[in-house]
């Protein structure tokens, strides 16, 4: 029995080393034929214990989309742990008599990004308002005879990251996040063709609310056929935004989603409303700490420097591990930035995108990673100017696997035939994948891990793909089918 021993292990050995052959020269097929000839690819599929079982170029750094949000996600949920979470306070200026508050209410934002999100995850406004509300009854305060104040001022620098394309920061994918946010700082309009080609679009605001917002319709109704190409323009220094681009002619009517850069005006606006349908005297309007620490109401055009509130008390936010969760399977930019901010913050007391880098590089510096051949610009992947190769992804998965959040990390990732991974079509040995999506226009591609019987990961991989000009499905099919080789192994 003993001779038998090694005999077996022989065996074993000569098997696994046939099937990676057998794999490796799947994955050279495939990288150098049909949707993705001429494309260029990084591919690397490696065991639990680092052994690389096949790859091509797998040094070659390309631009991972949303496989960013892999690295963000993970590196928040490690430096913060899962059960971590954002603080809201309420504070105010001048003094309480008599259940007066003669001075200003602030609502100090830390980061939270869930406030007046519609995710199942988030609290409705309502409920969290109540909570606002009962710390305004603890501090002794029935009235305000002030102003609501939102502050996001926590957060400096820009909300985009300058490298995303112009025409995306007037989307709801990048609306670009800040200390304070309202609905994910999104603005929702119902949309439809005017009655004939040339005519203006017509467009109504559907939520939330802005009424210190000027908007100018500048869409025009395009020739049948034509699609949907309108953008919402707007920046936050100046309350004022023009809807451009075409709707086609017969196009059916729908609610499209933008950017919306006031979210702590919004935010404060919406609280200003509920304390006066409720019964709350409030004698003043509803205001923001701009950009520049300074007060500004909503027609911007006076300024005072804002106060340093007295905290009376926060609020939190749903835990990291949910909010993760449903950055990863929805493919959330707000999220994922909002996370990245954070990091910055906590790290470096800056929350500019020059910071959050220090602050992500740390993090894998702690996780054991070298950050020498990498280039991370934002948190989402919205930037075309992140590099990275399939090589130091798969060395970040093995590392992630050491965390000790590695469980509330794989958790936030979809199986096929979930959340983005809908369009993933796979066997139904699919339910052992574990992995992240990155899309855009010419780069597609799928990083996580292949599960084993038993629920641990078994293989990490990832599968990079930068300027194809294939069909995406084309692309698509090609990659899911090195998946599938893998999950029969």
């Amino acid at each position: 029995m003993k001779r038998l021993i090694p005999i077996l292990a022989g065996c074993f050995a000569a098997l696994s080393v046939q099937a990676q052959s057998t794999l490796q020269q799947y994955i050279s097929q495939a990288a150098g034929e049909g949707a993705l000839a001429g494309t260029p690819v990084s591919i690397m599929v490696r065991d639990m214990a680092g052994n690389v079982m096949a790859s091509h170029s797998p040094d070659t750094r390309l631009t991972p989309a949303s496989n960013t949000k892999l690295i963000t996600t993970g590196c928040a949920l490690h430096a913060f742990g899962p059960d971590y979470r954002f603080k809201t306070g309420l504070g105010y200026s001048g003094c309480i008599e008599n259940g007066t508050l003669e001075g200003d209410l602030y609502i100090v934002g830390g980061g939270d990004p869930t406030i007046g999100s519609a995710d199942s995850v988030a609290y409705r406004p309502e409920a969290l308002f109540w909570k606002w509300k009962t710390l305004l009854r603890q501090a002794g305060i029935e009235r305000i005879h002030g102003r609501i104040i939102g502050d996001g001022s926590a957060y400096e620098g820009h909300l985009e990251h300058a490298s995303w394309n112009y025409d995306d920061v007037g989307t709801y994918y990048a609306a670009g996040s800040n200390a304070l946010c309202f609905y994910e700082n999104a603005i929702d309009y119902d949309v439809a063709a005017g009655p004939e080609a040339g005519s203006p679009v017509q467009f109504t605001q559907v939520y939330p609310e802005t009424p210190w917002m000027s908007t100018l319709n500048y869409g025009v109704t395009g020739p049948r056929g034509t699609g949907n190409s309108l953008y919402l323009y707007t920046t936050d220094l100046a309350p004022y935004a023009q809807l451009r681009g075409t709707f086609a002619l017969g196009r059916r009517p729908k609610t499209e989603h933008f950017a919306n850069k006031y979210g702590d005006l919004t935010c404060a606006y919406y609280f200003w409303k509920n304390l006066k349908e409720t019964g709350w005297e409030v004698t003043g309007g509803y205001a923001r700490v701009n950009r520049s620490g300074h007060i500004s109401g909503a027609d911007e055009s006076r300024e005072e420097p804002a106060a340093k509130p007295v905290l009376m008390g926060s609020t939190e936010s749903p835990k990291i591990s949910d909010i993760a969760r449903l950055t990863n399977w929805r493919s959330d930019n707000f999220y994922a930035e909002s996370f990245l901010r954070a990091m910055g913050e906590a790290a470096t007391r800056s929350a500019c995108y020059d910071s959050c880098r220090v602050a992500i590089y740390d993090v894998l510096e702690d996780l054991g990673l070298s950050t020498g051949s990498i280039q991370l610009a934002d948190g989402s992947g919205l930037s075309r100017n992140n590099y990275i190769s399939a090589r130091w992804m798969t060395d970040y998965l093995l590392a992630m696997r050491k965390s000790p959040a590695f469980g509330a990390f794989l958790s936030s990732l979809p199986a096929p035939g979930e959340g983005t991974l809908s369009v993933a079509r796979l066997s139904r040995k699919g339910e052992r994948v574990r992995m992240k999506s990155g899309s855009m226009d010419g780069v597609l591609c799928y990083s996580g891990y292949i599960l084993g019987p038993d629920g641990a990961p078994r293989y990490c991989f990832s599968l990079l793909t930068n300027n194809a000009i294939a069909p995406v499905g084309k692309v698509r099919t090609a990659l899911m089918g090195i998946v599938e080789f893998l999950l029969s192994l």
